[in-house]
């Protein structure tokens, strides 16, 4: 069974999760604070963490970052859980390695899903190219590097996941809800901001080649093919 650790400090809430997660045949390990949850992610290494923002002791985002600067522990994708909204809070958690959110109140439904598409998308192989070169830039699918000019681009797993996407299609418009399905692994009506957040922070991550991802108003982006 996937096992799923779930780092939330009201028990209720860990609760409900639990019973759906469960009823979709997965394991459940529960930390209601910060510290027992590092613990427990580097002791049980669990396929999935969902982690809630605001907690005692050490709040989500440190450990968030703990997690991802530990080779035990970061390559475990992460789905952060959260009362606010706020747009900055969303990016700091991005920025830090987060894969996804759900702000509460949420559909327990709708977190199962979002669970499934994040192991769905980890488990399945990149296709097509295993190195894409355009210009100056370079991805290395194999090794999940990216490059530009030779010097090293660090990105989070979700937005290496989008360049991969945009830059193996160059030329070709991609709509906000096509890389909902194959960044993310779903379609969900109201969360095309997401694609939009990340596609920021790529640019901005991606400096002089950031104007390489173009905006097709009212349809979705493009990456530039080279010679253009």
């Amino acid at each position: 069974m996937k096992s799923v650790l779930i780092i939330e400090d009201e028990k209720d809430i860990v609760d409900l999760i639990a019973y759906h997660l469960k009823q979709s045949g997965f394991s459940v390990i529960s930390a209601l604070d910060g510290p027992a949850g590092l613990e427990k992610a580097r002791r049980e290494h669990p396929r999935l963490i969902i982690l809630d923002l605001m907690l005692p002791e050490m709040d989500g985002k440190d450990i968030c970052r703990s997690l991802k600067s530990n080779p035990l522990t970061q390559s475990i994708p992460i789905l952060m859980l959260t009362a606010k909204a706020e747009e900055t809070d969303r990016l700091i958690g991005f920025e830090l390695g987060a894969d996804d959110y759900v702000t509460k109140p949420f559909s327990p439904k709708e977190l199962v899903l979002r669970v499934k598409a994040i192991l769905r998308r980890k488990e399945t192989d990149q296709e097509g190219e295993k190195i894409i070169r355009v210009g100056d830039l370079m991805i290395d699918i194999d090794r999940h590097h990216v490059s530009v000019k030779k010097s090293e681009v660090r990105l989070t797993s979700t937005e290496f996941k989008l360049l991969a996407e945009l830059a193996s299609k160059r030329g070709r418009v991609q709509t906000r809800e096509h890389l909902l399905d194959k960044v993310w692994g779903y379609t969900y009506e109201g969360y095309a901001r997401t694609v939009d957040t990340h596609i920021r922070r790529l640019r901005e991550k991606l400096g002089s080649l950031g104007d390489s991802i173009e905006t097709i108003r009212g349809v979705g982006y493009r990456f530039r093919e080279e010679s253009e």
